[in-house]
């Protein structure tokens, strides 16, 4: 009987601190972490998707402002990229890349009055905040996602269960380079 239960023992002192090594926890938290980094590249790719149809609008109104047109038109080829590219730093900056251009497009609207009262313009700007605004949320969401994964893994004892499986390398933060990159590009009229 008691070689039995030395035989066992082992088993009984491990199986608690297998149940609770957070390994379960480590992978759901990562999957939050990928999740969230999905909706950013989602809604990144959506902001560049509505680009070209905002620029075609306003090419109709103001054929004379090429050099804008080019210059929209090469930020937003470098956002598509970044976001098939997957780096969330190099995503960072070509979201920031973007608002200069697309705010000197956007005021040039301010020359052509019929193009502010254009049906298709404005639904393509409340299209455009819209996709500003959850370029936002989904940023803060993956920060959060990502908050919530570096401290699990840096909490004993699941520090210990990360480093044991590979995990304990923090997420990376999608952060703006600069002030200027906080604000959505603004339209006055």
């Amino acid at each position: 009987m008691m070689r039995r239960f030395l035989r066992l023992a082992p088993a009984l002192v491990l199986l608690p601190l297998l149940a609770g090594c957070g390994y379960n926890r480590i992978q759901s938290l990562d999957e939050q972490v990928g999740a969230a980094e999905s909706q950013i590249k989602v809604q990144l790719q959506r902001r560049a998707d509505l680009i070209p149809n905002l620029v075609e609008t306003v090419k109709g109104f103001a054929k004379q402002e090429t050099t804008i047109f080019t210059e929209v038109a090469d930020a937003r080829s470098r956002l598509a990229g970044a976001v098939q590219g997957g780096n969330l730093q190099e995503m960072a900056d070509a979201n920031q890349a973007m608002n200069a251009p697309l705010g000197r497009l956007l005021a040039i609207v301010e020359n052509y009055p019929d193009l502010k009262s254009n049906e298709n313009f404005r639904q393509l700007q409340d299209q455009l905040e819209g996709t500003e605004n959850r370029i936002s949320v989904a940023r803060q969401d993956y920060n959060q996602a990502a908050r919530g994964f570096n401290t699990f893994v840096r909490t004993f004892p699941y520090n210990l269960t990360a480093k044991m499986f590979g995990e304990s390398t923090p997420k990376e933060y999608f952060e703006l380079t600069n002030a200027a990159a906080a604000d959505a590009p603004k339209v006055q009229f």
